[in-house]
């Protein structure tokens, strides 16, 4: 864990240097970020993360709709090579609250923050999710 913490902060400062070398003054920004130095990572799922609301649907049998929507999910990408590329997540309500279906955000790097909350069927709609998925893939 130290190896990779290291790893991290010469990271950081060869980015830090770098952009310092690009401007002749380094901007407050960069220098508070030096004192915190708080660490980043690329994901792996960069062309996409897939949020499924867990609170949208009531128990049966054991599990809930949405649990049964993501599983679909995480199968059918993994099965496509598209596993990794993705996540699907599982998260807590979303505010959306829809009386019939699932609330689903799909957050891309092309989004910029602006992801649309979709309500779909988990089951008659899974399909056109996927392609909705696929299409915003990088």
């Amino acid at each position: 864990m130290k190896k990779l913490i290291q790893r991290i902060k010469r990271l950081l400062k060869r980015i830090l240097k770098r952009s310092a070398s690009n401007s002749q003054q380094p901007s407050p920004l960069i220098n508070s970020r030096l004192e915190t130095s708080i660490p980043t990572v690329s994901p792996r799922w960069e062309s996409g993360l897939v949020l499924v609301c867990s609170q949208c649907t009531n128990e049966r049998s054991g599990s809930t709709a949405s649990e049964d929507l993501e599983n679909w999910l995480k199968s059918r990408l993994k099965f496509e090579g598209l596993w990794g590329e993705f996540r699907v997540v599982s998260t807590s309500c979303l505010g959306v609250c829809p009386r019939m279906g699932i609330t689903v955000v799909v957050v891309s790097n092309g989004s910029y923050g602006n992801s649309p909350c979709l309500i779909v069927n988990p089951h008659s709609d899974r399909e056109f999710l996927y392609s909705y998925i696929k299409k915003n893939k990088g």
